[in-house]
Protein backbone atom coordinates (compact mmCIF):
# COMPACT_ATOMS: atom_id res chain seq x y z
CA UNK A 1 0.00 0.00 0.00
CA UNK A 2 1.07 3.32 -0.29
CA UNK A 3 2.70 5.57 2.00
CA UNK A 4 1.07 8.75 3.00
CA UNK A 5 3.33 10.78 4.92
CA UNK A 6 1.16 13.99 5.60
CA UNK A 7 -1.49 12.07 6.55
CA UNK A 8 -2.47 9.62 9.62
CA UNK A 9 1.20 8.67 10.39
CA UNK A 10 1.95 12.32 11.36
CA UNK A 11 -0.97 12.59 13.93
CA UNK A 12 0.16 8.75 15.00
CA UNK A 13 4.09 9.95 16.28
CA UNK A 14 2.66 13.24 17.21
CA UNK A 15 -0.23 11.30 19.72
CA UNK A 16 2.91 9.03 20.73
CA UNK A 17 5.38 12.67 21.76
CA UNK A 18 2.23 14.06 23.38
CA UNK A 19 1.46 10.84 25.56
CA UNK A 20 4.79 11.06 27.53
CA UNK A 21 3.95 14.32 28.43
CA UNK A 22 0.07 14.27 28.99
CA UNK A 23 -0.84 10.85 30.46
CA UNK A 24 -3.59 12.52 32.44
CA UNK A 25 -5.09 14.15 29.74
CA UNK A 26 -5.30 11.33 26.81
CA UNK A 27 -7.16 9.08 29.39
CA UNK A 28 -9.94 11.91 28.90
CA UNK A 29 -9.47 12.25 25.25
CA UNK A 30 -8.02 8.63 24.69
CA UNK A 31 -10.42 8.38 21.55
CA UNK A 32 -8.31 11.27 19.82
CA UNK A 33 -5.35 9.15 19.63
CA UNK A 34 -7.27 6.73 17.75
CA UNK A 35 -9.67 8.66 15.77
CA UNK A 36 -7.38 10.73 14.46
CA UNK A 37 -5.73 9.30 12.01
CA UNK A 38 -9.26 7.94 10.31
CA UNK A 39 -10.66 11.19 10.35
CA UNK A 40 -7.66 12.54 8.51
CA UNK A 41 -7.20 9.94 5.59
CA UNK A 42 -10.66 10.08 4.43
CA UNK A 43 -9.18 8.21 1.19
CA UNK A 44 -10.41 5.74 -1.17
CA UNK A 45 -8.67 2.04 -0.58
CA UNK A 46 -6.07 1.20 -2.48
CA UNK A 47 -6.08 3.99 -4.50
CA UNK A 48 -4.71 5.46 -1.73
CA UNK A 49 -6.99 9.21 -2.46
CA UNK A 50 -9.13 11.41 -1.17
CA UNK A 51 -12.68 9.69 -1.02
CA UNK A 52 -14.21 13.15 -2.80
CA UNK A 53 -11.18 13.40 -6.23
CA UNK A 54 -12.36 9.51 -6.55
CA UNK A 55 -15.42 10.15 -6.53
CA UNK A 56 -14.74 13.19 -8.63
CA UNK A 57 -12.37 11.38 -11.51
CA UNK A 58 -15.29 8.44 -11.47
CA UNK A 59 -17.93 11.03 -12.35
CA UNK A 60 -15.92 12.79 -14.56
CA UNK A 61 -14.86 9.92 -17.07
CA UNK A 62 -18.66 8.85 -17.20
CA UNK A 63 -19.97 12.19 -18.75
CA UNK A 64 -16.70 12.00 -20.54
CA UNK A 65 -17.76 8.12 -21.53
CA UNK A 66 -21.86 9.76 -22.41
CA UNK A 67 -20.31 12.81 -24.24
CA UNK A 68 -18.65 10.93 -26.80
CA UNK A 69 -20.98 9.61 -29.11
CA UNK A 70 -18.92 9.52 -32.57
CA UNK A 71 -16.84 6.97 -33.99
CA UNK A 72 -13.05 7.00 -34.05
CA UNK A 73 -11.50 4.12 -36.02
CA UNK A 74 -13.01 0.55 -37.17
CA UNK A 75 -10.83 -1.20 -34.25
CA UNK A 76 -12.94 -0.07 -31.50
CA UNK A 77 -15.78 -2.12 -32.65
CA UNK A 78 -14.25 -4.69 -35.06
CA UNK A 79 -11.17 -5.86 -32.52
CA UNK A 80 -13.16 -6.38 -29.11
CA UNK A 81 -16.95 -5.47 -29.07
CA UNK A 82 -17.89 -7.97 -32.24
CA UNK A 83 -15.15 -10.06 -31.37
CA UNK A 84 -16.47 -10.44 -27.77
CA UNK A 85 -20.31 -10.49 -28.92
CA UNK A 86 -19.10 -13.69 -31.09
CA UNK A 87 -17.94 -15.63 -28.16
CA UNK A 88 -20.88 -15.25 -26.42
CA UNK A 89 -23.78 -14.90 -28.43
CA UNK A 90 -22.17 -17.55 -31.08
CA UNK A 91 -22.75 -14.92 -34.02
CA UNK A 92 -20.87 -11.84 -35.34
CA UNK A 93 -18.16 -10.70 -38.12
CA UNK A 94 -14.31 -11.94 -37.61
CA UNK A 95 -12.50 -10.10 -39.74
CA UNK A 96 -9.06 -11.11 -41.46
CA UNK A 97 -6.91 -10.54 -38.67
CA UNK A 98 -8.74 -13.40 -36.87
CA UNK A 99 -8.60 -15.66 -38.99
CA UNK A 100 -4.74 -15.01 -40.08
CA UNK A 101 -4.32 -15.22 -35.78
CA UNK A 102 -2.76 -11.77 -35.28
CA UNK A 103 -4.88 -10.70 -32.68
CA UNK A 104 -5.29 -11.96 -29.59
CA UNK A 105 -8.22 -12.97 -27.40
CA UNK A 106 -7.39 -11.23 -24.40
CA UNK A 107 -9.08 -8.04 -24.69
CA UNK A 108 -11.98 -9.18 -25.81
CA UNK A 109 -12.61 -11.77 -23.01
CA UNK A 110 -12.46 -8.87 -20.67
CA UNK A 111 -16.18 -7.45 -23.11
CA UNK A 112 -16.98 -10.74 -23.16
CA UNK A 113 -17.50 -11.72 -19.79
CA UNK A 114 -19.34 -8.50 -19.38
CA UNK A 115 -21.76 -9.72 -21.85
CA UNK A 116 -21.79 -13.24 -20.63
CA UNK A 117 -22.82 -11.49 -16.94
CA UNK A 118 -25.57 -9.43 -18.54
CA UNK A 119 -27.03 -12.80 -20.61
CA UNK A 120 -27.72 -14.64 -17.79
CA UNK A 121 -28.95 -11.78 -15.75
CA UNK A 122 -31.19 -11.39 -19.16
CA UNK A 123 -30.36 -7.57 -19.39
CA UNK A 124 -28.63 -8.11 -22.65
CA UNK A 125 -30.37 -5.51 -24.08
CA UNK A 126 -28.18 -3.70 -26.91
CA UNK A 127 -28.08 -0.48 -25.66
CA UNK A 128 -26.31 -2.28 -22.60
CA UNK A 129 -24.09 -4.28 -24.69
CA UNK A 130 -22.79 -1.10 -26.25
CA UNK A 131 -22.62 0.83 -23.00
CA UNK A 132 -21.48 -1.10 -20.16
CA UNK A 133 -18.32 -2.15 -21.65
CA UNK A 134 -17.45 1.71 -22.68
CA UNK A 135 -18.09 2.69 -18.85
CA UNK A 136 -15.82 -0.01 -18.09
CA UNK A 137 -13.02 1.24 -19.71
CA UNK A 138 -14.27 5.11 -18.20
CA UNK A 139 -13.81 3.59 -14.65
CA UNK A 140 -10.14 2.29 -15.68
CA UNK A 141 -9.20 5.34 -17.10
CA UNK A 142 -10.49 7.25 -14.08
CA UNK A 143 -8.08 4.82 -11.82
CA UNK A 144 -5.09 5.51 -14.50
CA UNK A 145 -5.81 9.00 -13.56
CA UNK A 146 -5.57 9.29 -10.19
CA UNK A 147 -2.50 7.14 -10.36
CA UNK A 148 -0.65 9.77 -12.66
CA UNK A 149 -1.73 12.16 -10.01
CA UNK A 150 -0.66 10.05 -6.91
CA UNK A 151 2.73 9.44 -8.54
CA UNK A 152 3.29 13.53 -8.83
CA UNK A 153 2.63 13.60 -5.52
CA UNK A 154 5.41 11.55 -4.32
CA UNK A 155 7.72 12.96 -6.55
CA UNK A 156 7.43 16.91 -6.42
CA UNK A 157 4.27 17.95 -4.26
CA UNK A 158 0.88 18.19 -5.12
CA UNK A 159 0.95 22.03 -6.27
CA UNK A 160 2.85 20.03 -9.20
CA UNK A 161 0.62 16.67 -9.34
CA UNK A 162 -2.47 19.60 -9.32
CA UNK A 163 -1.07 21.29 -12.64
CA UNK A 164 -0.19 18.04 -14.05
CA UNK A 165 -3.36 16.23 -13.45
CA UNK A 166 -5.13 19.10 -14.60
CA UNK A 167 -3.47 18.87 -17.67
CA UNK A 168 -4.61 15.07 -17.92
CA UNK A 169 -8.42 16.11 -17.58
CA UNK A 170 -8.08 18.83 -20.12
CA UNK A 171 -6.19 17.09 -23.06
CA UNK A 172 -9.00 17.30 -25.97
CA UNK A 173 -7.52 13.67 -27.27
CA UNK A 174 -7.48 12.20 -24.14
CA UNK A 175 -10.79 13.01 -23.40
CA UNK A 176 -11.65 11.47 -26.97
CA UNK A 177 -9.73 8.46 -26.67
CA UNK A 178 -9.84 7.32 -22.88
CA UNK A 179 -13.55 5.43 -22.88
CA UNK A 180 -13.50 3.67 -26.08
CA UNK A 181 -12.57 -0.16 -26.25
CA UNK A 182 -10.02 0.42 -28.30
CA UNK A 183 -6.83 -1.71 -27.88
CA UNK A 184 -4.79 1.67 -27.89
CA UNK A 185 -6.74 3.09 -24.75
CA UNK A 186 -6.23 -0.09 -22.46
CA UNK A 187 -2.67 0.18 -23.61
CA UNK A 188 -2.51 3.40 -22.34
CA UNK A 189 -4.19 2.71 -19.22
CA UNK A 190 -1.56 0.23 -18.02
CA UNK A 191 1.50 2.09 -19.35
CA UNK A 192 0.30 4.96 -16.68
CA UNK A 193 -0.34 2.10 -13.75
CA UNK A 194 2.67 0.58 -14.24
CA UNK A 195 4.62 3.98 -14.52
CA UNK A 196 3.59 4.37 -10.33
CA UNK A 197 5.25 1.16 -9.64
CA UNK A 198 8.36 1.95 -11.66
CA UNK A 199 11.50 2.67 -9.81
CA UNK A 200 11.94 6.25 -10.22
CA UNK A 201 13.53 8.62 -8.08
CA UNK A 202 11.55 9.64 -5.35
CA UNK A 203 9.00 7.34 -5.68
CA UNK A 204 7.68 5.44 -2.91
CA UNK A 205 5.38 3.02 -4.48
CA UNK A 206 8.01 1.50 -6.62
CA UNK A 207 7.40 -1.98 -6.95
CA UNK A 208 9.32 -4.39 -10.01
CA UNK A 209 6.88 -7.57 -10.20
CA UNK A 210 3.47 -5.62 -10.22
CA UNK A 211 5.31 -2.81 -12.85
CA UNK A 212 6.31 -5.63 -15.34
CA UNK A 213 3.33 -7.51 -14.73
CA UNK A 214 1.29 -4.78 -15.81
CA UNK A 215 3.86 -4.13 -18.76
CA UNK A 216 3.76 -7.76 -19.69
CA UNK A 217 -0.16 -7.65 -19.94
CA UNK A 218 -0.11 -4.75 -22.09
CA UNK A 219 2.20 -6.65 -24.96
CA UNK A 220 0.04 -9.18 -24.83
CA UNK A 221 -3.37 -7.39 -25.50
CA UNK A 222 -1.05 -5.34 -28.27
CA UNK A 223 2.52 -6.13 -28.61
CA UNK A 224 3.40 -2.90 -29.82
CA UNK A 225 2.79 -1.67 -26.09
CA UNK A 226 6.54 -2.71 -25.69
CA UNK A 227 8.07 0.20 -27.59
CA UNK A 228 7.49 3.11 -25.03
CA UNK A 229 8.74 0.62 -22.21
CA UNK A 230 11.80 -0.04 -24.24
CA UNK A 231 14.31 3.00 -22.90
CA UNK A 232 12.62 2.45 -19.14
CA UNK A 233 13.42 -1.10 -18.87
CA UNK A 234 16.83 -0.73 -20.02
CA UNK A 235 16.88 2.42 -17.51
CA UNK A 236 16.15 0.29 -14.94
CA UNK A 237 18.00 -2.96 -15.54
CA UNK A 238 21.44 -0.48 -16.07
CA UNK A 239 20.59 1.36 -12.48
CA UNK A 240 19.79 -2.50 -10.84
CA UNK A 241 22.55 -3.47 -9.12
CA UNK A 242 20.91 -7.26 -8.59
CA UNK A 243 21.16 -6.97 -12.48
CA UNK A 244 20.96 -11.25 -12.38
CA UNK A 245 18.19 -11.22 -9.30
CA UNK A 246 15.93 -8.82 -11.84
CA UNK A 247 15.82 -11.08 -14.54
CA UNK A 248 15.77 -14.22 -13.71
CA UNK A 249 13.53 -13.56 -10.23
CA UNK A 250 11.37 -10.89 -11.61
CA UNK A 251 11.53 -10.47 -15.36
CA UNK A 252 11.36 -13.80 -15.89
CA UNK A 253 8.70 -15.27 -14.07
CA UNK A 254 6.23 -12.17 -14.91
CA UNK A 255 6.85 -13.14 -18.20
CA UNK A 256 6.42 -16.53 -18.08
CA UNK A 257 3.34 -16.39 -16.96
CA UNK A 258 1.35 -13.78 -18.76
CA UNK A 259 2.76 -15.60 -21.56
CA UNK A 260 1.34 -18.72 -20.89
CA UNK A 261 -1.81 -17.11 -19.66
CA UNK A 262 -1.75 -15.52 -23.27
CA UNK A 263 -1.00 -19.19 -25.14
CA UNK A 264 -4.00 -20.98 -23.27
CA UNK A 265 -6.65 -18.16 -23.76
CA UNK A 266 -5.76 -18.16 -27.54
CA UNK A 267 -5.36 -22.06 -27.56
CA UNK A 268 -9.20 -22.19 -26.09
CA UNK A 269 -10.59 -19.74 -28.85
CA UNK A 270 -8.33 -20.78 -31.60
CA UNK A 271 -8.65 -24.15 -30.85
CA UNK A 272 -4.79 -24.37 -31.52
CA UNK A 273 -1.33 -23.34 -29.92
CA UNK A 274 -0.53 -19.98 -31.47
CA UNK A 275 1.58 -17.18 -30.59
CA UNK A 276 -0.35 -13.65 -31.50
CA UNK A 277 2.46 -11.37 -30.83
CA UNK A 278 4.87 -12.79 -33.11
CA UNK A 279 2.38 -13.21 -36.13
CA UNK A 280 1.17 -9.10 -34.86
CA UNK A 281 4.52 -7.89 -35.13
CA UNK A 282 5.77 -10.30 -38.00
CA UNK A 283 3.06 -8.45 -39.78
CA UNK A 284 2.95 -4.94 -38.59
CA UNK A 285 6.55 -3.92 -37.70
CA UNK A 286 8.65 -6.84 -39.94
CA UNK A 287 7.05 -7.13 -43.00
CA UNK A 288 4.84 -3.72 -42.41
CA UNK A 289 1.82 -5.07 -44.38
CA UNK A 290 -0.05 -2.11 -42.10
CA UNK A 291 0.89 -0.31 -45.31
CA UNK A 292 -2.07 -1.76 -47.40
CA UNK A 293 -4.11 0.41 -45.35
CA UNK A 294 -2.78 3.72 -46.12
CA UNK A 295 1.06 5.32 -45.81
CA UNK A 296 2.56 8.77 -44.42
CA UNK A 297 6.10 10.02 -44.56
CA UNK A 298 8.61 9.18 -42.46
CA UNK A 299 8.32 12.77 -40.62
CA UNK A 300 3.92 12.67 -40.30
CA UNK A 301 4.15 12.05 -36.42
CA UNK A 302 7.08 15.18 -35.91
CA UNK A 303 4.98 17.45 -38.55
CA UNK A 304 1.38 16.32 -37.94
CA UNK A 305 0.61 13.65 -35.49
CA UNK A 306 2.00 14.66 -32.44
CA UNK A 307 1.26 18.36 -32.48
CA UNK A 308 -2.95 17.18 -33.64
CA UNK A 309 -2.32 14.96 -30.54
CA UNK A 310 -1.17 17.67 -27.83
CA UNK A 311 -3.59 20.62 -29.23
CA UNK A 312 -2.81 23.68 -27.37
CA UNK A 313 -0.70 21.58 -25.11
CA UNK A 314 1.84 21.92 -27.56
CA UNK A 315 3.41 25.18 -26.16
CA UNK A 316 3.40 24.58 -22.25
CA UNK A 317 5.01 21.08 -23.46
CA UNK A 318 7.71 22.64 -25.22
CA UNK A 319 8.19 24.49 -22.50
CA UNK A 320 8.01 22.41 -19.69
CA UNK A 321 10.72 20.57 -21.33
CA UNK A 322 13.12 22.99 -20.31
CA UNK A 323 11.91 23.58 -16.80
CA UNK A 324 11.76 19.60 -15.66
CA UNK A 325 14.65 18.36 -13.70
CA UNK A 326 16.76 16.02 -15.00
CA UNK A 327 15.48 12.87 -13.57
CA UNK A 328 12.68 13.62 -16.41
CA UNK A 329 14.80 13.05 -19.06
CA UNK A 330 13.42 9.30 -19.59
CA UNK A 331 10.30 10.92 -20.00
CA UNK A 332 11.45 13.00 -22.98
CA UNK A 333 13.64 10.33 -24.56
CA UNK A 334 10.18 7.89 -24.13
CA UNK A 335 8.17 10.19 -26.04
CA UNK A 336 11.14 10.93 -28.89
CA UNK A 337 11.99 6.84 -28.92
CA UNK A 338 8.20 6.46 -29.27
CA UNK A 339 7.90 8.99 -31.68
CA UNK A 340 10.99 7.44 -33.63
CA UNK A 341 10.08 3.72 -34.24
CA UNK A 342 6.67 4.42 -35.46
CA UNK A 343 8.41 6.77 -38.01
CA UNK A 344 9.95 3.81 -39.54
CA UNK A 345 6.74 2.07 -40.54
CA UNK A 346 4.68 3.44 -43.17
CA UNK A 347 1.21 2.80 -41.63
CA UNK A 348 0.55 6.07 -38.97
CA UNK A 349 -2.27 7.01 -37.38
CA UNK A 350 -3.10 8.96 -34.12
CA UNK A 351 -3.71 6.50 -31.84
CA UNK A 352 -0.85 5.04 -31.92
CA UNK A 353 1.07 7.42 -30.08
CA UNK A 354 -1.83 7.99 -27.22
CA UNK A 355 0.17 5.88 -24.46
CA UNK A 356 3.23 8.99 -24.67
CA UNK A 357 0.60 11.67 -24.09
CA UNK A 358 0.49 11.35 -20.34
CA UNK A 359 4.22 11.60 -19.66
CA UNK A 360 3.88 14.53 -22.17
CA UNK A 361 1.31 16.10 -19.45
CA UNK A 362 4.50 15.90 -16.63
CA UNK A 363 5.95 18.78 -18.51
CA UNK A 364 2.84 20.50 -19.49
CA UNK A 365 2.27 20.48 -15.48
CA UNK A 366 5.79 22.04 -15.22
CA UNK A 367 5.32 24.43 -17.16
CA UNK A 368 1.88 25.37 -15.92
CA UNK A 369 3.69 25.22 -12.68
CA UNK A 370 6.52 27.94 -12.96
CA UNK A 371 3.79 30.56 -15.22
CA UNK A 372 4.32 33.53 -13.14
CA UNK A 373 2.25 36.18 -15.44
CA UNK A 374 -0.54 35.58 -17.91
CA UNK A 375 -1.38 32.38 -15.86
CA UNK A 376 -4.89 32.87 -15.72
CA UNK A 377 -5.32 33.66 -19.59
CA UNK A 378 -2.86 30.86 -20.13
CA UNK A 379 -5.13 28.46 -18.15
CA UNK A 380 -8.20 29.74 -19.68
CA UNK A 381 -6.87 29.22 -22.91
CA UNK A 382 -5.64 25.52 -22.54
CA UNK A 383 -8.98 24.47 -21.11
CA UNK A 384 -11.31 26.36 -23.47
CA UNK A 385 -9.49 25.37 -26.49
CA UNK A 386 -9.24 21.60 -25.77
CA UNK A 387 -13.08 22.00 -24.23
CA UNK A 388 -14.19 23.23 -27.19
CA UNK A 389 -12.48 20.46 -29.77
CA UNK A 390 -13.48 17.72 -27.29
CA UNK A 391 -17.12 18.13 -27.56
CA UNK A 392 -16.82 18.76 -31.21
CA UNK A 393 -15.32 15.77 -31.75
CA UNK A 394 -16.98 13.68 -29.39
CA UNK A 395 -20.54 14.53 -29.80
CA UNK A 396 -20.78 15.95 -34.04
CA UNK A 397 -17.52 14.84 -35.88
CA UNK A 398 -18.51 11.42 -37.26
CA UNK A 399 -21.30 10.56 -35.26
CA UNK A 400 -23.56 9.41 -38.46
CA UNK A 401 -21.96 6.05 -38.85
CA UNK A 402 -23.30 5.50 -34.95
CA UNK A 403 -26.38 7.05 -35.47
CA UNK A 404 -27.33 4.87 -38.55
CA UNK A 405 -27.22 1.94 -36.23
CA UNK A 406 -29.71 2.72 -34.25
CA UNK A 407 -31.77 3.04 -37.54
CA UNK A 408 -30.83 -0.64 -37.67
CA UNK A 409 -31.64 -1.87 -34.05
CA UNK A 410 -35.10 -0.94 -35.05
CA UNK A 411 -35.38 -2.25 -37.83
CA UNK A 412 -34.52 -5.63 -36.56
CA UNK A 413 -36.87 -5.30 -33.22
CA UNK A 414 -39.84 -2.71 -34.86
CA UNK A 415 -40.07 -4.71 -38.45
CA UNK A 416 -43.18 -6.78 -38.73
CA UNK A 417 -41.55 -8.15 -41.66
CA UNK A 418 -38.25 -8.73 -40.07
CA UNK A 419 -37.13 -11.96 -41.45
CA UNK A 420 -36.87 -10.84 -44.89
CA UNK A 421 -35.19 -7.84 -44.06
CA UNK A 422 -31.55 -7.13 -44.70
CA UNK A 423 -28.51 -4.58 -45.19
CA UNK A 424 -26.07 -3.89 -47.74
CA UNK A 425 -23.56 -1.31 -46.47
CA UNK A 426 -22.23 0.57 -49.82
CA UNK A 427 -19.53 2.56 -47.76
CA UNK A 428 -15.44 2.29 -46.89
CA UNK A 429 -15.50 -1.54 -45.35
CA UNK A 430 -16.06 -1.84 -41.47
CA UNK A 431 -17.00 1.89 -41.45
CA UNK A 432 -19.78 1.22 -39.38
CA UNK A 433 -20.04 -1.23 -36.14
CA UNK A 434 -21.64 -4.20 -36.68
CA UNK A 435 -23.95 -7.13 -34.76
CA UNK A 436 -22.48 -5.58 -31.35
CA UNK A 437 -24.14 -2.71 -32.00
CA UNK A 438 -27.50 -4.54 -33.67
CA UNK A 439 -27.88 -7.82 -31.02
CA UNK A 440 -30.04 -9.25 -33.83
CA UNK A 441 -29.51 -11.74 -36.44
CA UNK A 442 -30.25 -9.72 -39.08
CA UNK A 443 -28.64 -10.65 -42.48
CA UNK A 444 -26.14 -7.70 -43.26
CA UNK A 445 -23.00 -7.57 -45.57
CA UNK A 446 -20.45 -4.91 -46.05
CA UNK A 447 -17.45 -4.61 -48.94
CA UNK A 448 -14.25 -6.29 -48.06
CA UNK A 449 -11.17 -5.38 -47.64
CA UNK A 450 -8.59 -7.99 -46.47
CA UNK A 451 -5.10 -7.45 -47.44
CA UNK A 452 -3.34 -9.36 -50.01
CA UNK A 453 -1.09 -11.86 -48.29
CA UNK A 454 -0.25 -13.71 -51.57
CA UNK A 455 1.88 -11.20 -52.86
CA UNK A 456 -0.22 -10.42 -56.16
CA UNK A 457 0.96 -6.85 -57.48
CA UNK A 458 -2.94 -6.51 -59.44
CA UNK A 459 -5.12 -7.20 -56.23
CA UNK A 460 -7.98 -5.46 -55.45
CA UNK A 461 -10.23 -5.54 -52.69
CA UNK A 462 -14.19 -5.48 -53.41
CA UNK A 463 -14.25 -2.21 -51.82
CA UNK A 464 -11.79 -0.73 -54.50
CA UNK A 465 -13.54 -2.71 -57.06
CA UNK A 466 -16.84 -0.74 -56.07
CA UNK A 467 -15.80 2.25 -56.06
CA UNK A 468 -14.00 2.07 -59.52
CA UNK A 469 -17.67 1.57 -60.91
CA UNK A 470 -20.32 1.54 -58.49
CA UNK A 471 -23.13 1.46 -60.74
CA UNK A 472 -21.87 -1.76 -62.56
CA UNK A 473 -20.56 -3.17 -59.77
CA UNK A 474 -24.38 -3.37 -58.32
CA UNK A 475 -26.02 -4.32 -61.62
CA UNK A 476 -23.69 -7.54 -61.80
CA UNK A 477 -23.45 -8.25 -57.99
CA UNK A 478 -27.91 -8.25 -57.93
CA UNK A 479 -28.98 -9.23 -61.78
CA UNK A 480 -31.58 -11.34 -59.82
CA UNK A 481 -34.27 -9.29 -57.57
CA UNK A 482 -35.08 -11.86 -55.43
CA UNK A 483 -31.30 -11.20 -54.20
CA UNK A 484 -31.89 -7.41 -53.55
CA UNK A 485 -31.43 -6.37 -50.29
CA UNK A 486 -34.00 -4.38 -48.43
CA UNK A 487 -32.03 -1.23 -46.97
CA UNK A 488 -28.64 0.23 -48.54
CA UNK A 489 -26.96 1.79 -46.40
CA UNK A 490 -24.70 4.81 -48.49
CA UNK A 491 -22.66 8.06 -48.25
CA UNK A 492 -24.11 11.28 -49.42
CA UNK A 493 -21.01 11.47 -52.06
CA UNK A 494 -22.56 8.02 -53.68
CA UNK A 495 -25.82 8.59 -53.99
CA UNK A 496 -26.13 10.70 -57.36
CA UNK A 497 -23.73 8.05 -59.31
CA UNK A 498 -26.06 5.20 -58.18
CA UNK A 499 -29.52 6.95 -58.71
CA UNK A 500 -30.56 4.90 -61.94
CA UNK A 501 -30.23 1.83 -59.86
CA UNK A 502 -31.97 2.95 -56.96
CA UNK A 503 -34.74 4.14 -59.55
CA UNK A 504 -35.43 0.67 -61.29
CA UNK A 505 -35.44 -1.39 -58.31
CA UNK A 506 -37.65 1.34 -56.61
CA UNK A 507 -35.20 2.00 -53.43
CA UNK A 508 -36.45 5.16 -51.39
CA UNK A 509 -34.67 6.97 -48.98
CA UNK A 510 -36.29 6.71 -45.63
CA UNK A 511 -33.29 8.04 -43.06
CA UNK A 512 -30.99 10.27 -43.38
CA UNK A 513 -28.30 11.12 -40.51
CA UNK A 514 -25.22 13.94 -40.56
CA UNK A 515 -21.56 12.69 -40.35
CA UNK A 516 -19.11 15.32 -40.99
CA UNK A 517 -18.44 18.90 -41.80
CA UNK A 518 -15.38 17.39 -43.46
CA UNK A 519 -16.27 14.99 -46.30
CA UNK A 520 -13.35 13.34 -48.22
CA UNK A 521 -13.65 11.46 -51.46
CA UNK A 522 -15.80 8.73 -50.24
CA UNK A 523 -16.86 9.02 -47.54
CA UNK A 524 -19.75 12.01 -47.53
CA UNK A 525 -21.17 14.95 -45.11
CA UNK A 526 -24.52 12.75 -44.71
CA UNK A 527 -25.84 9.29 -44.62
CA UNK A 528 -29.09 7.90 -46.26
CA UNK A 529 -30.82 4.92 -45.80
CA UNK A 530 -32.90 3.74 -48.83
CA UNK A 531 -35.35 1.15 -48.16
CA UNK A 532 -36.90 -0.74 -51.37
CA UNK A 533 -40.73 -0.54 -51.80
CA UNK A 534 -42.92 -3.24 -53.18
CA UNK A 535 -45.10 -2.39 -55.98
CA UNK A 536 -48.33 -2.81 -54.42
CA UNK A 537 -46.84 -0.41 -51.48
CA UNK A 538 -45.65 2.16 -53.89
CA UNK A 539 -49.22 2.31 -55.40
CA UNK A 540 -50.74 3.02 -51.96
CA UNK A 541 -48.49 5.78 -51.49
Amino acid sequence: MERDDGGGGGLFFRGLQNRSHEKTKLRTRKSTLYLSPQKSTGRCGDLGENIYLVLFIIALRICNCFLVQTSFVPDEYWQSLEVAHRMVFNYGYLTWEWTERLRGYTYPLIFASIYKILHLLGKDSVHLLIWIPRLAQALLSAIADLRLYSLMKQLENQQVARWVFFCQLCSWFTWYCCTRTLTNTMETVLTIIALFYYPLEGSKSMNSVKYSSLVALAFIIRPTAVIPWIPLLFRHFWQEQRKLDLILHQFLPVGFVTLSLSLIIDRIFFGQWTLVQYNFLKFNVLQDLGSFYGSHPWHWYFSQGFPAVLGTHLPFFIHGCFLAPKRYRIFLVTVLWTLLVYSMLSHKEFRFIYPVLPFCMVFCGYSLNNLKTWKKPALSFLFLSNMLLALYTGLVHQRGTLDVMTNIQELSYNSTNVSSASVLMMMPCHSTPYYSHVHYPLPMRFLQCPPDLTGKTDYLVEADMFYLNPLKWLYMEFQNDSQLPTHLIIFSVLEEEISPFLISNNYERTAVFFHTHFPESRTGSHIYVYERKLKGKLNQR
